[in-house]
């Protein structure tokens, strides 16, 4: 097994600029979703929902709690209050009558949509950091 290289300060320096960037964005995106009147949680969802599964309309409550790293009963709550806000619309699977689908509805995309534009403002102020950070991997 190879014997890891040397650590520098610059590496320190780096991760630890890269992490507050991290940070930064996430409670920005946090603040972004509760301005728009959603929880953090439920932004995620929406997100996970319409983006985590690339050329799918619809991701299970399943799916959703493994993107989400959530315990089944935390998602099958959540998807509750994503329905009752008017959100996501929950359906039997036509192949698997026990398994439900999540939709987005014209509301939820609505929001989601403003979001994800303020969202991808914020990511381009940190973009830098971040992208030095994965280049100095290479290194």
């Amino acid at each position: 097994m190879a014997k890891p290289r040397d650590l520098t300060e610059s590496d320190f320096q780096r991760l630890a600029a890269f992490r507050l960037a991290l940070r930064r964005f996430a409670a920005k995106a946090d603040s972004n979703a509760r301005a728009g009147g959603l929880t953090p949680q439920q932004y995620q969802a929406l997100l996970s929902i319409k983006g985590g599964y690339a050329g799918r309309e619809e991701i299970s409550i399943g799916e959703l709690a493994e993107h989400l790293m959530l315990k089944n009963h935390s998602a099958v709550e959540l998807v509750g209050r994503l329905v009752k806000a008017g959100l996501v619309v929950r359906t039997p699977s036509p192949e698997d009558r026990r398994r439900i689908c999540l939709r987005i509805t014209p509301k939820g995309e609505a929001i989601l949509r403003q979001l994800v534009h303020a969202n991808l403002g914020e990511l381009s102020v940190s973009q830098q950091i971040m992208q030095a950070m994965l280049d100095s991997l290479s290194e």
